[in-house]
């Protein structure tokens, strides 16, 4: 996993993992896995999956790389405080999920809780098949 600063502004986190790396197939496989993570975890809320590739393909100027077969967003919160209003611009969490033929690229924002960004780097790296 490697750290990234999207549009010179973003700090990502970033994982590119050929297919012969994981045991999931698919991004519905990653998704689904991700999905047990947040159900688990004691803090963390599932909210919903945002279909990105359906999505940006259904708009008349959508453009999408000519690689990517598939891409999902999974969004979900790990809020257990609200010390002010302002904290909600930072939240929900999306891990989001590419598909390429022969690999994923899976990414999220670095979360300014550290404990969250712990449990997404875990979950992410995860993915990866035992050595």
């Amino acid at each position: 996993m490697k750290t990234i600063t999207l549009m010179e502004k973003y700090p990502v986190f970033v994982l590119e993992l050929n297919k012969d790396e994981t045991d999931y197939k698919n991004t519905d496989a990653i998704i689904a896995y991700l999905k047990e993570k947040i159900e688990s975890h004691p803090v963390a809320t599932f909210i919903s999956i945002f279909d990105h590739y359906s999505h940006t393909k259904s708009l008349e100027e959508g453009k999408i790389d000519p690689n990517i077969i598939d891409a999902k967003n999974i969004i979900f919160c790990f809020g257990k405080e609200l010390p002010k209003a302002e904290v909600l611009s930072v939240r929900p969490r999306s891990i989001g999920v590419a598909e390429f033929s022969d690999k994923f690229i899976i990414s999220f924002i670095e979360a300014p809780n550290p404990a969250a960004n712990a449990s997404m780097e875990e979950w992410v790296k995860g993915l990866k098949k035992p050595l």
